[in-house]
């Protein structure tokens, strides 16, 4: 019974912290009035790129925080979500690939440095 709760925990916390990239990642694109696959201005780029790097931290450390594993075993899992999801994107959508490849090669890796952050910052 126990390892169905601690089960059910990471997957929530897998779930939550994905949530969190996508919800954050949604309100950024809505709020400039910016579409992820078009082209956009270097400005906006760097933008995206440290919002995106901030929001991924903050999954990786959510995930790590609510699964308690003391192990990366969940921010890989995020990590392979976000990735896999982002690389689908990428084959299947048209435009601009620039988003794609930004949470495949950074935001996703980024995610899994947030649960590092937390099982580090609690070991002392």
């Amino acid at each position: 019974m126990i390892k169905g709760i601690i089960m059910i925990k990471q997957f929530l916390a897998i779930i939550i912290g994905y949530a969190i990239f996508v919800i954050t990642s949604v309100f950024l694109f809505k709020i400039s009035g910016v579409k992820p696959h078009s082209e956009a201005t270097v400005a906006f780029m760097f933008l995206t790129f440290v919002y995106g790097s901030g929001f991924s931290f903050l999954s990786g450390l959510v995930t790590q925080f609510i699964a308690k594993t003391r192990n990366l075993k969940t921010n890989y899992i995020l990590f392979f979500i976000m990735a896999g999801f982002a690389t689908f994107s990428l084959f299947k959508s048209s435009g601009s690939f620039w988003t794609q490849l930004l949470a495949i090669f950074i935001f996703a890796p980024i995610s899994i440095l947030g649960g590092y952050f937390l099982i580090r910052k609690f070991k002392k």
